[in-house]
């Protein structure tokens, strides 16, 4: 009967169109729901974790660490909170919060490890760790901290936020912790989790960084990072780029080679706003359907409903969910499309052999050898089972183990006995030290070209030649063995290929400036002249004002030309010596995209702190006032950067600018988009403000726009 009904679900699914799912996915029961990360639950479902925050609007109920459930990954329910208003652990303030949970099944029970953000004296904050018997509790955490409040130099304390942990092949957990104060730090675990143990290790840069989230993948680690800040309502630039390491403690890299842990640090873009509605794309974990599609979980902002209402200024940001796509050994969103509006793909959940067992029907399968029964919502039993279901073409099947147990494709057997995880007959990797037998794990198995790949517990990895034709999915025992949630269906077919990024056309020389005169041409216009800046030696030299555009100052001198209809790209060549590691808040120019003082994009090589970086700015009249905030766009040379913007207008008649950055002129990072309303015709032009002393001069040497 379970056959015939999967049958018929299956016919009704090719007859009927495909609505698609609106993004945010956490609109069912929630308003708000921060930091989320998705997990799997031992009964087959998954399962959210997100901050403390109301879920609804005018609620003003503070959920500490709001769960909920979803049998898709995509319709959502409220489940409870992870911890009541009296609970915490002895080390915690009255008024602490718990945020950015990071959930981890460890043999047969679950860690949830938060960020406890008030403690007892000495005061600062800390990781806590809880555990649980199921995925939604009761959760109880453990007396002491995973990683104690840590002393600044110079006072205070650093910010001790946003864990997450991995496991290596060989078993060894690694805790990931830190933000913007005092950068991403790394320590080995002792075996059960709840402690940290021998040196931390840097391997993110403070004032860049926070909401590490790690993966390992075809040997490599990948720390996502979240940049910019979180919660600057309409303007908010959160993004997530991301480096690679062949070592869990770094150092990591981005595509381009740059290190994640020096003051011109690296990053990969994965995700920013992208000109839709969605700004403050970040904070994401990494959740895996079952035909093996990685998938993107991430907070984001409504910049036309950014704050929750009936609460003091808290930022709305609900939970969204889009594929993730890994191209050339990069992860990135929607090919570079970045955020949805709405999932015209959703994860799948559903595959043509899948069973919880809560019965063993002879309809879906059969005893080829030995003796098995469904148990407790479990099948138990030893010698082999096979599906009735056969899957044609590429195949991914999963199942939870527990004892010496696997999965049969064809004629190729993966197994966890004997102390190895063994594919067919000749490829083998043994089981990391403390691998408990009794506990449940997790077994994937993919067969793509004629090889197959397994993977233990989302760490240790397998691969051999196996697996051909029609692919018959068996389950292989040996004694006292127990086996659930086992799926097998086709495999995700990769996308390959990135959207393509801007490039320049045909030269526009009408609009563009190589400063090759003794004065600016005549297109140029003045904001505020500043009779300091001249062309000379083939450039124009401008020496960095002690001036500003945030806020109220308005003070800035703003150097403007028209730009053309259409789509375009302006580009220039900066050089702006601003040293290495040392202070010299805000010290910045750039491009700029102007409509009056309270309107503007600045994509600018910025100092912040001992950081150096090209952030890409954003201010708007907002409530009677202004909203600043911004995104980091990439990484600015040692002492010159290339900077381009690219405009289209959208369908709305909005116009959207793209921001661009590279450090020698050939190789280019795109990051963020910015807009501007339908109704203003924007100029463009340059900038050199936000700090006098030191004194440094900006060298702009020429301003060209092209087609695109």
């Amino acid at each position: 009967m379970r056959r015939l009904l999967a049958l018929l679900a299956a016919v009704l699914v090719l007859l009927t169109p495909a609505a698609a799912q609106a993004n945010p996915i956490s609109e069912g029961f929630a308003d708000t729901f921060a930091d989320p990360v998705i997990v799997r639950g031992d009964d087959g479902l998954w399962y959210a974790y997100g901050t403390t925050d109301p879920l609804r609007e005018n609620e003003g109920v503070f959920h500490r660490v709001p769960m909920a459930q979803s049998a898709n990954q995509v319709d959502w329910r409220y489940v409870g909170d992870a911890f009541t208003a009296s609970q915490r652990p002895a080390y915690a303030a009255d008024n602490t919060a718990f945020w950015a949970p990071d959930v981890r099944r460890q043999g047969d029970h679950w860690v949830m490890y938060v960020t406890v953000t008030e403690t007892v004296p000495p005061g600062g904050s800390a990781i806590g760790a809880a555990t649980a018997p199921t995925p939604t509790g009761p959760w109880t955490f453990s007396d002491t901290p995973v990683v104690a409040p840590r002393a600044a130099p110079g006072g205070g304390f650093l910010w001790t936020f946003d864990p997450t942990r991995i496991t290596t092949p060989d078993g060894t957990m690694y805790l990931y912790y830190g933000s913007y104060f005092g950068g991403i730090w790394v320590n080995e675990m002792t075996p059960d989790g709840l402690h940290i143990t021998g040196e931390a290790t840097r391997v993110a840069i403070d004032n860049k960084f926070e909401g590490a989230y790690v993966v390992l993948r075809d040997g490599w680690y990948y720390l996502f990072a979240s940049s910019a800040n979180c919660c600057a309502g309409p303007t908010t630039g959160y993004s997530v780029s991301v480096g690679r390491s062949r070592d869990p403690r770094g150092p990591f890299v981005d595509r381009l080679g740059q290190s994640l842990n020096v003051s011109r640090a690296g990053g990969t873009p994965v995700i920013a706003p992208n000109g839709n509605r969605w700004v403050g794309t970040g904070h994401n974990g990494l959740i895996t359907d079952l035909a093996g599609q990685d998938w993107f979980v991430y907070h984001a902002i409504d910049r036309n409903d950014p704050y929750l209402d009936g609460t003091s200024g808290i930022n709305e940001r609900p939970m969204l969910l889009d594929r993730l796509d890994w191209i050339d050994g990069w992860p990135t969103v929607r090919a570079g499309k970045w955020a949805s509006d709405e999932l015209k793909d959703r994860p799948v959940t559903r595959t043509p052999v899948q069973d919880d067992f809560t019965t063993l029907s002879s309809r879906d399968w059969r005893i080829e050898k030995g003796t098995w029964a469904a148990v407790g919502g479990r099948l138990r039993g030893s010698g082999v089972l096979v599906a009735r279901e056969t899957v044609r073409g590429d195949v991914r099947a999963e199942a939870d183990l527990r004892g010496e147990a696997g999965l049969r494709i064809n004629g190729t057997t993966v197994r966890v006995s004997g102390g190895e995880l063994r594919v067919g007959t000749h490829a083998a990797a043994p089981l990391p030290d403390g691998y408990d037998p009794a506990a449940w794990h997790h077994l994937a198995v993919n067969v793509r070209d004629g090889r197959i790949t397994a993977v233990l517990d989302d760490t240790l990895t397998v691969t051999a030649r196996g697996g051909g034709g029609p692919r018959s999915i068996a389950i292989v025992a040996a004694a006292a063995s127990e086996v659930d949630n086992v799926s097998a269906g086709p495999l995700y077919e990769p996308v390959r290929r990135a959207v393509p990024e801007p490039r320049p056309g045909a030269p526009l020389r009408a609009y563009s400036d190589e400063f090759t005169g003794e004065t600016l041409d005549a297109d140029w216009t003045w904001v505020r002249p500043d009779p300091a800046a001249t062309v000379t030696g083939g450039a124009l030299a401008w020496p960095v004002q002690g001036a500003d555009l945030t806020g109220p100052s308005n003070n800035a001198s703003v150097l403007l030309r028209d730009a053309p209809a259409g789509r375009w790209i302006a580009e220039t060549k900066l050089t702006l010596p601003l040293g290495e590691d040392t202070v010299r808040n805000f010290q910045q120019a750039g491009l700029i995209v102007y409509v009056n003082d309270d309107r503007f994009a600045r994509l600018s090589a910025v100092a912040i702190w001992n950081t150096r970086q090209v952030e890409y700015g954003y201010e708007i009249p907002w409530a009677g006032g202004t909203s600043y905030g911004g995104t980091i766009a990439g990484t600015p040379g040692e002492s010159t950067t290339w900077l381009r913007l690219a405009h289209r207008v959208d369908a709305t008649g909005e116009h959207e600018y793209r921001a661009g950055v590279s450090r020698d002129g050939r190789h280019w990072t795109w990051g963020g988009v910015w807009t501007m309303p339908a109704d203003t015709t924007p100029r463009i032009g340059l900038v050199a403000h936000g700090g006098a002393e030191p004194p440094v001069t900006a060298s702009f040497d020429y301003l060209r726009f092209s087609r695109w």
